[in-house]
């Protein structure tokens, strides 16, 4: 069987502008988030502009703290030639860079703003989700983040659309499509969280129970990987953070219960519009 040629990363060129494939999935993982959260957000009785603001300090933050977190574990790639640092086209975001720089930045705006960090986490949780779902693609255009080498039967055998196949041959090699397991746990993750809308959760536990979530699955799916940011030659960085990201998460769960400071539901209002409902009651 003839090999298709590998999808172009690049999506279109404008003059010297060459625009890629990763950074349009990227943004419209961020964009399809944003939609998500905004209804939401409404519903909860947040201001209707938070995350938009939230949004033009988080997503370059973000970028640039997912770019570093990947710079920082692969430097020997970056040390001769430092200026392809800022070359994230080319692929290199962590996702744990990304998320540090995300929480970092919401949290510093929740506390300018007034406004509760958990509430606003709790909201974002399923979009964030939505976004590395998505994002998962540009990888998939990039070829990157695959896993080890296996036969076409195998692929076939996962009942994949030929594209997916041909993308995943790469220098005479099949690979496994570790892209398309992560998206596919990720979005399996965000019919879970909307439906713990309904059961209303103390709040801070939809974020919380993100964070378990996904660190559960990359855990399995990083051990099939071929490129993992790595300390020392055993240990691979995404896996341990993994273990440390459950580990915390279920001890503030069980710390935030016990000590009050889960006391509001995920469905609570703000007092502010608890009180508009009950004036129009009386009326």
């Amino acid at each position: 069987m003839n090999q298709a040629q590998p999808i172009d990363p690049v999506l279109f060129e404008l003059g010297p502008l060459s625009v890629h494939w990763y950074g349009v999935i990227i943004m419209l993982g961020a964009f399809l988030g944003y939609l998500l959260a905004t209804r939401e957000a409404k519903k909860r009785g947040l201001p209707e502009d938070v995350f938009a603001d939230l949004l033009l300090f988080a997503v370059p933050i973000s970028i640039v703290s997912a770019r570093l977190y990947y710079v920082i574990f692969q430097w020997e790639h970056f040390a001769n030639d430092p200026g392809r640092i800022i070359a994230v086209w080319e692929g290199g975001l962590a996702i744990h860079g990304a998320l540090i720089g995300a929480v970092l930045t919401a949290v510093v705006y929740a506390r300018v703003k007034g406004l509760s960090f958990w509430k606003i986490a709790d909201v974002a949780a399923p979009s964030i989700l939505l976004g590395q779902a998505i994002g998962r693609w540009g990888n998939f255009m990039n070829q990157e983040a695959h896993g080890g080498p296996v036969s076409r039967e195998f692929l076939e055998g996962l009942m994949l659309p030929e594209f997916i196949i041909q993308q995943m041959y790469i220098d005479g090699t099949y690979y496994h499509p570790t892209f398309l397991y992560e998206s596919l746990w990720s979005l399996l993750g965000v019919a879970v969280l909307l439906y713990l809308r309904r059961v209303n959760l103390h709040r801070g536990e939809m974020f919380l129970t993100y964070v378990i979530w996904y660190s559960f699955g990359r855990f399995f799916i990083e051990g099939l990987r071929t490129d993992s940011l790595m300390i020392g030659d055993t240990v691979r960085v995404a896996q341990l953070i993994s273990i440390l990201l459950i580990a915390g998460a279920v001890a503030l769960i069980i710390y935030r219960r016990k000590t009050g400071l889960a006391s509001a539901r995920y469905l609570d209002e703000e007092p502010k519009s608890r009180g508009k409902q009950q004036n129009k009651k009386k009326k």
